[in-house]
């Protein structure tokens, strides 16, 4: 049989038990870990999306870094332009500014075949105001806007020869189409090619 404890056994016991709860009520809580993981930089395009940058066309954005720029260190977009294999490093925050939007859908590139059907015709007779409007239609980046240049500079040509910077501009347009119609209807860039060049004649 055991034997009771003794009233001064009892009390250190008492103690003892008293001093556990107290420590568990006044222990600070443990300070948690900082994730390792970098917090995702909030940016409309991401690494591996495709992009249209205008005047230079369809590009892909191979990173989202930080740069030292002007001694201001800057998020930027990092983008390789897919005709001219041209890397560009373009702000984050003035991306909107400089044109950069996304590729169109499937369901647009109708709209664009459309429009480079219309029997349509830019009828300014002085070339440089001529070029110049096309030239502010391809900066804007919009491919419906180039859609229309390469239509009227087509039209043009198979009345009258195009000058040297006129003609440039028809390819500039033309290749701009190309490379966004394919990544939108998921096709080569021949395939591509090939329809828009049935839909202008």
């Amino acid at each position: 049989m055991p034997q009771a404890k003794s009233k001064t056994a009892k009390k250190t016991t008492a103690k003892k038990a008293a001093k556990k709860k107290v420590s568990k009520k006044t222990a600070a809580p443990k300070a948690k870990k900082k994730s390792s993981a970098s917090k995702k930089a909030d940016t409309d395009f991401n690494v591996g999306d495709y992009v249209v940058y205008p005047m230079h066309g369809v590009g892909e954005i191979s990173a989202v870094q930080h740069q030292n720029i002007l001694g201001k260190r800057t998020l930027c977009y990092i983008l390789e332009i897919e005709n001219s294999k041209m890397k560009v490093m373009i702000p984050v925050e003035s991306a909107k500014e400089r044109g950069i939007r996304s590729i169109i859908q499937k369901k647009d590139v109708k709209k664009v075949l459309d429009l480079l059907k219309k029997d349509e015709v830019d009828t300014e007779e002085d070339w440089k105001i001529r070029y110049q409007n096309n030239m502010n239609k391809i900066k804007s980046g919009s491919i419906y806007s180039v859609a229309e240049v390469c239509r009227n500079l087509y039209k043009r040509a198979r009345d009258k020869e195009l000058s040297l910077m006129e003609r440039r501009l028809y390819e500039s347009a033309y290749s701009l189409i190309t490379s966004e119609l394919a990544l939108a209807r998921s096709v080569s860039t021949e395939e591509a090619s090939n329809l828009i060049s049935e839909v202008l004649s």
